[in-house]
């Protein structure tokens, strides 16, 4: 997981630090903010000091309404040694008495003159995003006809090899060797490529080459979601593979399912095609239409019928 600090949110969302200015090294271990509401009324009991802060127009018109004594009370309480910074938006004016008391702890407070509502969605996917469960997974990941493709398998079974053939068919290449996979939804996977290795590939016997360089800015992309993974596998006489296609083998990457198709790999199987038709046949299949089920379906049919006419 990528550590994201409070100066991370300074330089990222341009907010105007007013002070605590020692604690904008402090780590952000989540996602969620709090509006502190409740404890500006002075309930402190389930107060999660470890979210960033965000103060806006409710919290600050129901703090005017307190006594001074109660305003430095409230924020003596806000400004904890876990708190990871105090954010202000709308531009409001930040109170003497939040100055002082984040001065004492390091507690950062920042300002945004954006409104509260929008600053706050765009903190959460900003935090999400860099805070999202993360891992890594040897193979090659593809973006074909808008499926993002993971070709997975054995080393020197043909990976890269094929991923050339399919930047060469119009594809568009987002990772070789090593993709970094981050789980930004309950079901949704993202991969990209490492920086030191972002638009290169590798092919035995002829090096690393640019794709980018040699095909253009259309044959590469930063990331893609991952919906489907293509492993591959010599060839095993004594193995049944699926035949229909009825099989709906899953993969488990983090805490997300995806669907698995086993390919097998012997002299004579254009790999390309056989993977690019497999990417069209996955969006077929989630518009509804799946050719091995309607196959079936008929082959079903017909040994029903024939059985009836024999009686």
């Amino acid at each position: 997981m990528i550590k994201v600090r409070t100066k991370d949110l300074i330089d990222q969302f341009h907010l105007e630090l007013i002070s605590g200015a020692a604690g904008i090294k402090r780590t952000i271990t989540t996602s969620d903010l709090s509006r502190p509401g409740i404890e500006m009324a002075g309930y402190f009991t389930y107060y999660p000091a470890e979210r960033i802060q965000l103060l806006g127009k409710t919290e600050m018109s129901f703090y005017e309404q307190l006594s001074d004594e109660e305003k430095k009370d409230r924020m003596d309480k806000l400004c904890t040694d876990i708190t990871p910074g105090i954010i202000l938006s709308r531009g409001f004016e930040v109170p003497k008495e939040l100055i002082e008391a984040s001065e004492r702890e390091s507690v950062p407070v920042m300002r945004s003159t954006v409104k509260t509502t929008r600053l706050s969605s765009r903190l959460t996917n900003y935090l999400e995003g860099k805070l999202a469960p993360t891992t890594a997974i040897h193979g090659v990941l593809v973006d074909i006809y808008g499926v993002g493709v993971l070709i997975t398998g054995k080393s020197g079974v043909g990976k890269s090899e094929t991923a050339l053939e399919l930047i060469k068919r119009g594809h568009r290449l987002v990772a070789d060797d090593c993709v970094e996979i981050r789980q930004e939804d309950q079901d949704t996977l993202v991969g990209n490529a490492p920086p030191l290795i972002e638009h290169l590939l590798e092919i035995r016997g002829l090096g690393i080459i640019n794709v980018m360089t040699l095909f253009g800015a259309g044959a590469v992309r930063s990331y893609k979601r991952i919906t489907l993974v293509v492993n591959l596998e010599l060839w095993d006489p004594t193995k049944q593979y699926d035949r229909l296609g009825l099989d709906d083998e899953k993969i488990k990457i983090i805490d997300t399912d995806i669907t698995k198709i086993t390919v097998p790999v012997r002299p004579g199987r254009n790999l390309s095609v056989i993977i690019e038709v497999a990417a069209m046949n996955f969006r077929l299949k989630r518009m509804g239409i799946n050719a091995a089920e309607q196959f079936t379906s008929k082959q079903a049919s017909v040994i029903e019928d024939g059985e009836n006419e024999d009686i």
